[in-house]
């Protein structure tokens, strides 16, 4: 009793709100959900301050809304809407679109490099796509795996700013991403088209390949939005 109380009393306010946003971006916190201070509190096993600080924090970030429907608001997990996922995709697009652009202007042996890994990464991605029974969670890995390839080429601001986006959008690829299989394969010809820009160092060529990855895959998932019906949602 002694140390839960101790740990309640020291609980970092960072890494209560890393545990509540991953609680969201995994699911286990599903869209729609009402957030009750006292509620999270004890979930988490820390005292209210911290939990406060991180809900205005992910209420800041998209992660969390106040509900509609209460008299008083209450801060509720945001819902998973065809039109926010079109707006996050594009978003991550043009940041990543930014990273590419920057990869893309490296020394030939460094983009020589980088096109080979990005290559290993999307022939396991297409490969992974093709069996017979997908592994949607190697699926979902390999694909952060090569966009986060050439993130490393990104400006400190992107990379800033894309840490907070992203993870918004991963909220929907985790959910959504065993209904996109049957796509997968533009995806990986998207691929590699990014691949060919960065290893012959066309930057213009670069950016518009990730942000029509971005933008292709934003059409594809808010389709699948709006057939399997939206969630949370008021």
């Amino acid at each position: 009793m002694h140390t839960s109380a101790n740990s309640r009393k020291h609980a970092r306010p960072q890494e209560v709100y890393e545990r509540l946003r991953a609680l969201i971006i995994d699911g286990r916190l599903a869209p729609g959900t009402r957030l009750v201070e006292t509620d999270v509190a004890s979930r988490l096993g820390v005292s209210r301050t911290p939990v406060r600080g991180a809900l205005q924090r992910l209420q800041q970030e998209g992660y969390v809304v106040d509900s509609p429907t209460l008299q008083q608001t209450r801060p509720t997990v945001a819902p998973l809407t065809s039109e926010d996922a079109h707006e996050l995709f594009v978003l991550v697009g043009a940041l990543e679109g930014l990273a590419a652009s920057r990869a893309a202007l490296g020394t030939s042996a460094e983009r020589t490099a980088l096109a080979a890994e990005l290559t290993e990464i999307n022939d396991a991605f297409r490969a992974a796509a093709a069996a017979p029974r997908p592994d949607h969670g190697r699926i979902f890995e390999l694909d952060e795996r090569f966009h986060r390839c050439y993130m490393k080429a990104a400006g400190r601001r992107v990379r800033s700013l894309h840490d907070t986006v992203k993870p918004q959008a991963e909220r929907y690829e985790r959910l959504y991403v065993s209904m996109l299989t049957s796509e997968l394969h533009t995806s990986v010809v998207e691929h590699r088209a990014i691949v060919k820009a960065i290893r012959a160092g066309n930057a213009p060529a670069a950016q518009a390949a990730v942000e029509t990855n971005w933008r292709n895959a934003a059409e594809r998932l808010a389709a699948v939005v709006t057939a399997t019906g939206e969630r949370g949602s008021w």
